[in-house]
């Protein structure tokens, strides 16, 4: 006997399509990286993450990527949980507190080919730019204006990326069994 309850799958994208929906207009408050509080509401989250989905599309990402985050809670990393996860790549979530040789530990071993970050971990990244050579692009997550200077990697600004790359992006549909993120823990042993 097969359950009635619904006929889909229960997709990461599902949750922002109901939420943009449902709840567009509820306020989102957070505080970004300078300090400055930003709002938004759940009909905007879900339109630039179909943008940072599409963009990512663009630049090669293909379902079951790992696609990693060094960044601090803000409404760029939330758009990158929707975005990410709900085209089909796991988004990898990196604790920047951790020290330098596990993070990159944790970025190898994940596979991570694309970084979006905080603009205040590049300069951690490019001292570590020798031991990550899977990573391809860092995605800074700010405007252009505050790109901080990199030559170890391809550096693109997240607000390019989004302003560049169409809304229409359709969320695909996939199995729900499919990973949608992965987060390494170091537990009480100190290594991840």
């Amino acid at each position: 006997m097969n359950g009635l309850m619904q006929d889909h799958g229960l997709l990461i994208s599902s949750v922002i399509r109901h939420a943009a929906a449902n709840h567009g207009e509820r306020e989102i408050v957070s505080r970004e990286p300078s300090g400055r509080l930003h709002r938004t509401n759940y009909r905007e989250v879900e339109r630039r993450a179909r943008q940072l989905a599409s963009g990512l599309k663009q630049l090669g990402v293909r379902p079951g990527d790992r696609v990693a985050t060094l960044a601090m809670n803000h409404f760029r990393h939330l758009e990158c949980f929707y975005a990410v996860s709900g085209m089909g790549a796991v988004l990898h979530t990196v604790n920047p507190r951790l020290f330098p040789d596990q993070i990159a530990f944790i970025i190898n071993h994940a596979e991570s080919r694309i970084l979006l970050l905080d603009a205040a971990f590049v300069p951690l990244i490019e001292r570590l730019a020798a031991d990550l050579p899977r990573v391809e692009k860092l995605i800074v997550l700010a405007e252009p204006q505050s790109l901080p200077d990199c030559a170890a990697f391809d550096v693109l600004a997240y607000e390019d990326l989004v302003a560049a790359s169409p809304s229409d992006f359709e969320w695909p549909v996939f199995d729900e069994q499919a990973a949608s993120s992965l987060c390494y823990t170091s537990g009480t042993t100190g290594g991840p």
